[in-house]
């Protein structure tokens, strides 16, 4: 099977990764790589050092910059050199951080090709294991195969499935030794430990093979080659028959055995956790499994200089995707015997022994050994058992149960081919486990067979010929402590001698486990020590102080120990529960815990890999949020919140309550990105549901602890205050109030204050009601209180949150509350001192309106722009394309709107009956702010009273609001950028036209200030339309409204008559009868050249802008029409179209092109091509095109619709014959909403007619005697241009309004307004181009 190459990256990057964050093991691995490196140049050395420095200082260091030079100084020390692995290590580590997972790929592999010993055993062994591993299944077939060859008593085990030939994956094959029934002569184990050395050299061999191949796979970039693996290199080893020692080579192709599930599945991978092997042994028996679980040195944590047999755990040095459950099937036994540990100790460092412990402990524990009666003999080994007769034997490995550690005396065999002690199984079964202890293959049947009765005999025969050599008994490491501690006292008197005696009796047990608990070099009875000492703690009857007893510093490392080492949950629980216990009621434990930063690490790794319980000894030692966050706890702790409460221990404090305070602490004292990355994982229901609910612990701390979170939460996504409020119990809260402290009483005010922006407002009120009436005290007079005495920045919020309480009500003439509560926002708002508190003041009013979105958001904006008319039709879509969304897609019911709109009348009322009105002054006192936020704030709150001042009684109040804010609101009008602020400035100022004396004002002293900016935004709104109507009606004369005046003129006569302008965003675009081409732009009253181009050969007739705005095109009398590409200062064609006429004028649609040819008729030509000719009967002169229809103006005075879709003509206006042999053309058609607009001959005093073209009856005409060239028609005005250098201008009333003289004695020939039609621009037959203002 291949490799590929995303597996590579996949397990490289994996291993990576975890060695960057984790810094113990990744120093470890460093000084690892130190050690094995001989290196004797100084200078070589003092470069690794610094290139070491300089990589650590990049992984601690959160800088960008810094990280980027640290990096780069370890990469020039480090290129230089020899490939060491310590320097290929360090390489592929910088590769990582610089997010090169390849390069870093290829450069851990030089460490497997280097040193592969070194690599697979110390380095990298979880990266063997997922990576070589499942290559290297034929050198361990091998291998077994000569193992069978020595000891051939080991192939009646059965290893093979049927008669396949394939190997399962089984003890067998990772355990070569586990299944002996016979003991092993010392010729025979010579022999095998040279087949271990030679199995060695093999593996080292084939390492370095697979890392070539695996960077060959890496380097390949063909997806669509392979590269195959390659052959393995294997020996003939002893036994074989092979006269050489040294062993023939021979390659052999990799043939995988069939696995289970089609996957590798070697007895430690159902274990969550990886095995590492940190020793410095390169022996066979590291590389492959063994009986018990195996732990990483304690070199990783801390000097090592203990005489204990026991070693830190592997979980505390895993890779971060490492899972390990404690709450998984039960591990092998946690005891080693006292010989096997003697030879593990030879490669395995010991652990630190902790400082408080005596001198003359080993005294201690010489008199207490003798006293124990643990066992003597530890398990035999091949590597050292002794010579027949030489005295006391160790039992072989496979009379030994891999539970109990003891020799069989009731063997049973399971179908996986492990043999155990039943009772020991019996306990496994027990426990629910379905799997097989060692193999970790779950088993078809849980029964278990019967008595392995030829290994009985065996051991019964073994104990005959050994009988010196037989241990005690002992029971099951996991028989229930009640067999062992018998805690039941006697109904009877206290003071009988019965119970007394019982009591004595308990205490003796107490004082023996404390003994065992520390003192004992055996695991095993240590464990069994921890759970006497919980039970008795537990019961509590003894009538002493068992805390004195424990909390001695010796005591309490002996449970740090034991968390280090065992592996058994139950045990775990146990000593977690004890030291939470006695650190909650004596500091000094916790000092003795806190003492060593390893034994926090250590708790804090039980606890993130599944000992719920530890959450409360974490609490208990009050760790830094540094170290919490360090850790990574979060999603253990929010894992604690979906435990059942029947699962929990019961403990000094719950679970449950210590992970919320912790998750509190961490939240509260972190930096913002930190806090808020935390708070997101919290988004789902059941989080939230278990924080909701800590608001009704009976500890205060943890309701208080419950609101900042829930707080915090609803800040960083409000969608889950709708959670928080069904499921709230609020009266709680309010008793936490009356004794909180300054600060927790702001948060809660803060709490509250967010809880009721719901987006329904019937659901507010509602929990307005339960924050009134709950408690057991007046909370608005608690507030009161407060307010009056709160710091600066706490009074918005505590002043909005009253305000809306005292307003459940109706509004009564006088309330000390309400009064109260708006003199503090005034205060607030005035207060420039302060400009946090004036931000917030805003806010809070803003907030007052009642309307917010799903996520809490003030829908005050969104309100005021629906009501100045901007909705989300099609109108504003296309228009407004830079303004914002505006409303959210909630559907308000009837009921709901209604109690909106009389909040909203409740709370204006108050708002600006307040002293007369004196909150207008304050805010537009913030509407000259220096400050953006605070400004706008002021002015959207301005603009909401204002326009409430309509919907409400006249008391005078409104004179106060116009002298305040109707020059503000004229002013940001004409000079806001934004142009949702000018819509909002739009909305107030209608609503002053509804006051007394606000329409004199503004048509006395402001009319010619806001009309620029009225007709600007009638695109946007019909509010401007109306206002400008009523605004106009009301001035007289009309031609002081309508004025305009001349910007610039240019000169082109160089190029011919202007026969087409158009204006497009920015710019304006002319064409010449010399075939050329100009854009122009218009700044500072200059009219700019920025691009000439002539392509046509005669001149450009027509210019327009294709329908979706991204194309202009241009027709000539070339017979050619281009298509041009706008850029921001330029035009490129992109196409030209051979139309085969000549082009007198041209309109674009989404699909044709419909032209006037040089004969009679319309030429329409489709995209693919296909051209046709429509109403050929007639001369057409000018052209008109909306909605699917297009216009013809002819020259006998007609004017004909085509429904361009089916061809159908409709006549408008029939032509009329020929005077004296003179025609009266259309010279120009104009469509503008609704109306139809054709210039003509003044023969019968119209020159200017319009239609409806819905029915096509004629609404008007314009009795002009001039004769009407160019037309352009505005959303009020109709600009003529007609011969002589005149331009008429019309209102919509058909009243003349004004006149533009050119200047020349010249013929208009084309019109444009701009975008905002405050600019026209007119083209004449001299040359000439002119723009014109609308003053």
């Amino acid at each position: 099977m291949n490799t590929t190459r995303t597996q590579i990256l996949r397990y490289t990057t994996a291993f990576i990764t975890g060695v960057i964050h984790q810094s113990q093991l990744r120093r470890h691995l460093i000084e690892t790589l130190h050690r094995e490196t001989p290196i004797t140049n100084q200078v070589t050395l003092k470069q690794l050092n610094l290139a070491s420095e300089a990589l650590e200082s990049a992984v601690s260091n959160s800088s960008s910059a810094i990280r980027s030079s640290s990096l780069s100084l370890a990469e020039k020390l480090l290129l230089p050199l020899p490939e060491y692995p310590l320097s290929s290590f360090l390489l592929s580590l910088i590769q990582t951080l610089r997010n090169h997972a390849e390069e870093s790929a290829i450069i851990l592999l030089r460490i497997f090709h280097s040193n592969p010993s070194l690599a697979r055993s110390e380095i990298a062994p979880s990266l063997y294991e997922h990576l070589f591993c499942f290559h290297l299944f034929p050198v361990f077939r091998w291998f077994d195969e000569q193992r069978t060859r020595i000891l051939p008593s080991a192939s009646e085990t059965p290893s093979r499935d049927g008669d396949t030939g394939d190997y399962s994956v089984s003890n067998d094959l990772f355990m070569p030794y586990a299944k002996l029934l016979s003991s092993v002569s010392s010729d025979q184990a010579l022999k095998l430990k040279e087949l271990e050395k030679e199995y060695e050299e093999v593996l080292d061999e084939n390492c370095r093979v697979l890392a070539v191949y695996f960077k060959e796979v890496l380097v390949n970039k063909d997806e669509d080659s392979t590269i195959s693996p390659p052959l393995l290199i294997l020996k003939n080893a002893a036994g074989s028959g092979s006269n050489d020692r040294g062993g023939l080579h021979r390659k052999e192709e990799m043939k995988m055995p069939q696995l289970e599930n089609g996957r590798y599945n070697p007895m430690w991978s159902e274990r969550d956790t990886s095995v590492e092997f940190l020793s410095s042994s390169s022996s066979s028996i590291s590389s492959l499994a063994l009986l018990y679980p195996q732990r990483v040195s304690p070199r990783v944590l801390h000097p090592l200089k203990s005489s204990k047999y026991w070693t830190t755990p592997a979980y505390l040095n895993s890779a971060p995707e490492t899972q390990f459950s404690l709450d998984e099937n039960l591990l092998c036994s946690s005891s080693d015997s006292e010989a096997e540990n003697e030879e593990k100790d030879k490669n395995v460092a010991l652990l630190e022994p902790r400082q408080s412990q005596s001198q003359n402990k080993e005294q201690i524990q010489t008199i207490f050994k003798e006293s124990r009666g643990s066992p003597d003999y530890p398990m035999a080994d091949y590597e050292n058992t002794p010579p027949h007769g030489s005295g006391k034997q160790t039992p072989p490995k496979d009379f030994v149960c891999p539970i109990t550690s003891n020799i069989f005396d009731d063997p049973v065999t399971l179908e996986t081919g492990q043999t155990y002690e039943r009772k020991a199984i019996e306990e496994w079964f027990n426990r629910e486990n379905i799997t097989c202890p060692i193999t970790r293959q779950k088993l078809q049947n849980t029964k278990l067979p019967k008595t392995n009765y030829v290994l009985k005999r065996l051991v019964a025969s073994w104990k005959e010929h050994n009988p010196s050599s037989v241990p005690p008994t002992c029971e099951c490491p996991y028989k229930d402590s009640e067999s062992v501690v018998k805690t039941e006292i006697p109904s009877t008197s206290p003071n009988s001698v019965i119970t007394q005696a019982t009591v004595d009796g308990m205490i003796g047990e107490l004082r023996c486990a404390i003994n065992n608990l520390y003192m004992s070099e055996i695991l095993q009875e240590s464990e069994m020590a921890a759970l006497q000492i919980e039970k008795l703690w537990r019961g509590g009857n003894l009538g002493v102080d068992i805390h004195s007893m424990l909390s001695k510093p010796p005591i309490i490392n002996g449970f740090v120990e034991i968390l280090f080492n065992s592996v058994e949950p139950q045990v775990l629980q146990a000593a977690v529960f004890l030291l939470a216990e006695m650190g909650s009621r004596d500091n000094s434990v916790i000092q003795t815990l806190t003492r060593v930063d390893t034994d926090v690490e250590c708790i804090m790794a039980l606890f993130k890999k599944g000992l719920t319980e530890a959450v409360v000894l974490l609490y208990v030692l009050n760790p830094s949020t540094v170290t919490l966050t360090e850790m990574a706890v979060v999603e253990s702790l929010i894992a604690v919140f979906n435990k059942k409460e029947e699962d929990l221990v019961n403990m000094c404090l719950n679970p449950k309550t210590a992970a919320v305070l912790l998750l509190g602490q961490i939240i509260g004292s972190s930096d913002e990105i930190i806090a808020s990355s935390i708070v997101k994982t919290l988004f789902s229901e059941k989080a939230l549901g278990a924080i909701v609910g800590s608001l009704g612990a009976e500890w205060a701390e943890e309701r208080i602890v419950a609101v900042e979170i829930l707080l915090r939460c609803m800040q960083e996504d409000g969608t889950c205050r709708n959670t928080i409020a069904d499921k709230a119990e609020l009266s709680s809260i309010m008793e936490s109030f009356i004794h909180a402290n300054d600060a927790e009483r702001f948060k809660i005010v803060e709490f509250f204050s967010e809880l009721i922006k719901l987006n329904r407002r019937t659901f507010n009120e509602r929990i307005l009601h339960i924050i009134k009436e709950e408690g057991p005290f007046s909370t608005m007079h608690t507030l009161l209180i407060h307010l009056q005495t709160a710091l600066q920045d706490q009074c918005p919020v505590m002043a909005g949150l009253l305000l809306q309480l005292d307003l459940l009500v109706e509004p009564r003439n006088m309330s000390i509350y309400r009064e109260e509560a708006i003199d503090s926002l005034i205060s607030c708002l005035r207060n420039s001192d302060f400009p946090t508190t004036q931000l917030a003041a805003a806010d809070t009013i803003m907030s007052l309106q009642g309307r917010f979105s799903f996520s809490g958001k003030p829908l005050i904006r969104e309100v005021l722009l629906k009501r100045a008319g901007i909705d989300k039709g099609p109108r504003s879509d296309v228009q407004v394309d830079h303004m914002s969304n505006f409303f959210s897609e909630i559907e308000i019911t009837a009921e709901e709107e209604r109690a909106a709109d009389d909040w909203e009348r409740k709370i204006a009322s108050v708002l600006v009956s307040h002293e007369f009105g004196i909150l207008f002054e304050a805010l537009a006192d913030g509407m000259k702010s220096r400050i953006p936020e605070l400004r706008s704030a002021c002015f959207i709150s301005a603009t909401w009273l204002i326009y409430m001042l309509t919907t409400l009684p006249d008391t005078g109040i409104q004179g106060a609001a116009r002298v305040c804010l109707l020059k503000p609101f004229v002013n940001k009008l004409n000079s806001a950028k934004d142009i949702e602020h000018r819509i909002l400035s739009m909305l107030a100022l209608n609503s002053f036209l509804h006051f007394s004396d606000g329409l004199r004002d503004l048509t006395a002293s402001y009319a010619k200030d806001i009309l620029k900016g009225l007709r600007e935004l009638k695109r946007f709104s019909p509010l401007a339309s109306e206002m400008l109507k009523v605004l106009v009606d009301e001035n007289e004369p009309k031609t002081d409204i309508w004025r305009h005046k001349e910007i610039i003129q240019v000169d082109c006569r160089g190029n011919g008559d202007v026969l087409s302008v158009i204006c497009f965003k920015d710019k304006i675009i002319s064409g010449h009868t010399d075939g050329s081409i100009k854009v122009w732009t218009l700044k500072d009253n200059e009219l700019l050249l920025l691009q000439e181009i002539q392509e046509h050969t005669k001149a450009v007739t027509n210019l327009t802008i294709s329908e979706p705005g991204d194309r202009l095109y241009s027709g000539s009398l070339d017979r050619t029409a281009k298509i041009w590409s706008i850029g921001k200062a330029a035009i490129h064609c992109e196409q030209v179209h051979d139309m085969k006429d000549q082009i007198h004028n041209l309109v674009v649609t989404n699909s044709t092109t419909c032209f006037i040819p040089q004969g009679a008729g319309v030429k329409v030509q489709s995209m693919n091509g296909e051209s046709k000719l429509l109403n050929s009967n007639k001369y057409v002169k000018c052209l008109a095109h909306a909605h699917g229809r297009l216009y013809c103006g002819c020259h006998d005075s007609s004017v004909q619709e085509i429904h361009l879709a089916t061809g159908t003509i409709s006549n408008i206006q029939s032509g009329s014959k020929r005077l004296l042999g003179k025609a009266y053309p259309i010279h120009a058609l104009q469509v503008h909403g609704e109306l139809i607009y054709a210039a003509g001959s003044s023969l019968d005093g119209t020159a200017i007619k319009i239609w409806n073209n819905s029915n096509y009856s004629m609404v008007g005409s314009l009795q002009t005697g001039s004769e009407v060239r160019a037309m352009a028609v505005s959303s009020e005005l109709i600009y003529l241009g007609c011969k002589g250098g005149v331009v008429e201008i019309w209102d919509k009333k058909h009243i003349k309004v004004g006149t533009l003289q050119l200047g020349t004695n010249c013929k208009v020939n084309c019109m444009a307004l701009d975008s905002n039609e405050q600019i026209l621009v007119i083209g004449t037959s001299d040359g000439q181009i002119q723009a014109w203002e609308m003053n």
